[in-house]
C-alpha cells in the first residue's frame, strides 16, 4: 500500500532539502508512515495529505516562481482551500498567503489571509535589518495550553526560533495572529486560519523546538 505523501513545493525558492530532512527525521523518529516528497508537479498536490510551501527571497520573485509553474496556483487553490488539506507556509511561503506584498513594488499574493507584507521598522534603530538569528516566540492571550492552536501545542513563551527576514506579515485581523516575536516591537511570527498555518521563522533550522512544531503539524487534523 502506498504511503500518504507530504508534498514540499519546489518553485525555485528556499533550501528544500533542509526542510525535507527535518520532516523525514520526524517521520523516522515517530515511525510515521508518510512519504516526504519535494515536487514541482501540481498533480502531486492532488495525492498529498499535507502541503508545505517554503520560501526565501523577495515576495514578488517568489510569487513569480510559483506562477511560472503551469497549474500550480490552481492546484493550491483546489487542494488547500477547497479540499482543506493541512498547509504549512515557511518564511516567504507564509508571507505569500497575504493579500499582497509591498517589496520592490506591489505584488498580489494568494489572498488566503487578509493582510499585507510590509517592511520591518524596529523602534530601536540600532536593530539591524534583515532580522537574522534566534528570537523568542510570544503566544498571545489566551495562552492556556488547551486553547492554543494545535500546531503550537508544544511551543512555550520564551522558546527561541531562527528568523531571517526584512519584511513582515501585517494581518488585517488580529485573530489570525497565533504567535509573535519582539524585534523593536511585536511582529507576527505565526499566522493561521482554518486548515492553513504559516511561520515566519524556519522550523527546520530551529533545532528541537522547530522539530516539535513540524511534528505537531504532521499530527494536526483541522
Amino acid at each position: 500500500m502506498a504511503k500518504d505523501s507530504v508534498v514540499i513545493i519546489d518553485y525555485g525558492s528556499g533550501n528544500l532539502r533542509s526542510a525535507a530532512k527535518a520532516f523525514e527525521r520526524i517521520c523516522t523518529e515517530e515511525k510515521l508512515s508518510l512519504d516526504i516528497k519535494i515536487s514541482a508537479n501540481p498533480a502531486d498536490l492532488k495525492k498529498a495529505c499535507r502541503i508545505v510551501l517554503p520560501g526565501q527571497g523577495a515576495f514578488g520573485s517568489c510569487m513569480d516562481g510559483l506562477s511560472a509553474i503551469k497549474g500550480m496556483q490552481e492546484a493550491l487553490q483546489e487542494n488547500v482551500i477547497k479540499k482543506a488539506k493541512p498547509f504549512l507556509g515557511i518564511c516567504v511561503g507564509m508571507q505569500l498567503m497575504a493579500t499582497r506584498g509591498l517589496e520592490h513594488g506591489i505584488h498580489a499574493g494568494l489572498n488566503w489571509i487578509p493582510g499585507e507584507v510590509v517592511p520591518m521598522q524596529p523602534a530601536d534603530k540600532d536593530l539591524k535589518i534583515p532580522h537574522m538569528g534566534w528570537n523568542e516566540l510570544v503566544i498571545p492571550s489566551p495562552s492556556a495550553q488547551d486553547n492554543r492552536h494545535f500546531v503550537l501545542r508544544s511551543a512555550e513563551n520564551g522558546k527561541h526560533y531562527y528568523f531571517v527576514h526584512s519584511f513582515m506579515f501585517q494581518c488585517e485581523y488580529d485573530h489570525h495572529i497565533l504567535g509573535m516575536t519582539d524585534y523593536g516591537g511585536l511582529i507576527p511570527a505565526v499566522v493561521g486560519k482554518d486548515n492553513i498555518v504559516g511561520v515566519q521563522f524556519h522550523p527546520e533550522k530551529s533545532q528541537q523546538d522547530g522539530l516539535r512544531l513540524i511534528s505537531d503539524f504532521l499530527h494536526w487534523k483541522p
